[in-house]
């Protein structure tokens, strides 16, 4: 009898034992999630850096410039106070990080998610490095720490039409609506949505130094090969990288990137829902925009090979 006890006591404690050793691991991993030493960011750094830097040498991507060019000094923002300058990349986070900028720029203690959004994208208070004579831009690009945050191009395509070509802007969700569909379709009149297949179809008519900032390839926003930056952030790693930033610039302690988003309603734009729009694509569409982003999938170091072989693995 006080055998048999005794061996549900040991069995007792065991299960315990084992339970707290995955209960650690959970705890362990998510705590690595929410934290990275600086010495693994670092190297991170390090890492992301030297491939742009040996992709750009490769591609001839590096040449003297006397002078920024203006549309590229129109996606850079300043805020003087910190010196920071920001290359916006949008839907990479950028909403976000413009109203840290305010928030920095105005002094306010207010936190970031309590901005407006449509306020951020129409202040004149937020300064465009292209406001500035091109000496006192060269200035400021030497002497302010620089920031350009990238997204896996599918991904970030993907989102581009989830957030401009569904919702009810009128600039996309009608007047380049209406564009794709005449290009698209036979009746031009049609008034169901532009489907994905149609966006795609009419991006790849265009040339891509024309193409719009939303789905532009991103090397060709911010020039990354001519302008040095700092801090290479990448949205896979949005909160970890921008508490680096924060931090490194002399940010205020309570001041963090806020996980705000703009239809709350709605899944954010992931590797699943990306590639159920992209099985939508014929191969031949799929080689396109391979071709139109290879440079942001190669200087950014995003594994389009991997993603496709998901694509192909799903569509057999």
């Amino acid at each position: 009898m006080v055998d048999k006890v005794l061996q549900k006591v040991f069995i007792f404690l065991v299960l315990i034992f084992i339970l707290g050793i995955l209960l650690s691991g959970v705890f362990y991993k998510r705590q690595t999630k929410m934290m990275i030493p600086k010495e693994d960011w670092l190297m991170s750094q390090v890492y992301r850096k030297d491939t742009l830097n040996s992709t750009c040498l490769m591609n001839n991507l590096s040449h003297s410039q006397s002078k920024l060019k203006h549309t590229i000094a129109r996606q850079i923002f300043v805020e003087h106070n910190h010196k920071l300058i920001y290359c916006e990349v949008p839907k990479v986070g950028c909403s976000n990080w413009k109203r840290i900028i305010l928030l920095l720029t105005m002094n306010l203690s207010r936190k970031a998610n309590e901005v407006n959004h449509d306020l951020i994208h129409q202040t004149p208070l937020i300064k465009r490095l292209s406001s500035y004579p091109s000496d006192y831009q060269a200035k400021l690009l030497t002497s302010y720490t620089k920031v350009m945050f990238t997204r896996d191009p599918l991904e970030r395509l993907v989102s581009a039409y989830r957030d401009k070509l569904l919702h009810s802007e009128p600039y996309y969700s009608i007047t380049l609506a209406n564009e794709m569909k005449a290009m698209c379709r036979k009746n031009k009149n049609s008034t169901e949505k532009v489907t994905f297949q149609e966006f795609v179809n009419f991006i790849l008519t265009k040339n891509q130094e024309l193409l719009d900032i939303h789905w532009k390839p991103m090397f060709l926003l911010c020039d990354p090969c001519n302008i040095h930056y700092d801090i290479m952030g990448k949205f896979e790693t949005l909160e970890q990288d921008s508490e680096h930033v924060l931090r490194n610039i002399g940010a205020p302690e309570d001041m963090h990137y806020p996980n705000f988003k703009k239809y709350d309603s709605e899944k954010r734009t992931s590797d699943d829902i990306t590639l159920e729009y992209l099985r939508k694509l014929s191969a031949e569409q799929i080689q396109k925009i391979k071709k139109l982003y290879q440079m942001d999938f190669t200087l950014f170091n995003y594994p389009y090979d991997l993603k496709m072989n998901l694509y192909k693995t799903d569509t057999v």
